[in-house]
């Protein structure tokens, strides 16, 4: 199991920079295309467990994150 889950999709910038944070620390994860996988924001919302406004959503192992920026925070990036 990765130890991350990404939901975003390939046209946003900041899905692209959490991957990018992600392989830039050899971090193993799953990146979900909701555009792909016809995941609408209201389904994406009930994954997330509240209202979903922006991408990327992220989990680290099952625990909710939160965006591209608490990601960043929690590596320290900031």
């Amino acid at each position: 199991m990765p130890e991350y889950i990404l939901y975003g999709h390939d046209a946003c910038l900041f899905c692209r920079r959490a991957r990018e944070v992600l392989e830039a620390h050899n971090i193993g994860f799953q990146f979900i295309d909701v555009l792909k996988e016809s995941i609408s924001r209201s389904g994406l919302s009930k994954i997330i467990g509240h209202d979903v406004y922006t991408l990327p959503q992220v989990f680290k192992g099952e625990c909710y994150l939160g965006g591209y920026h608490d990601l960043q925070k929690s590596f320290r990036i900031i």
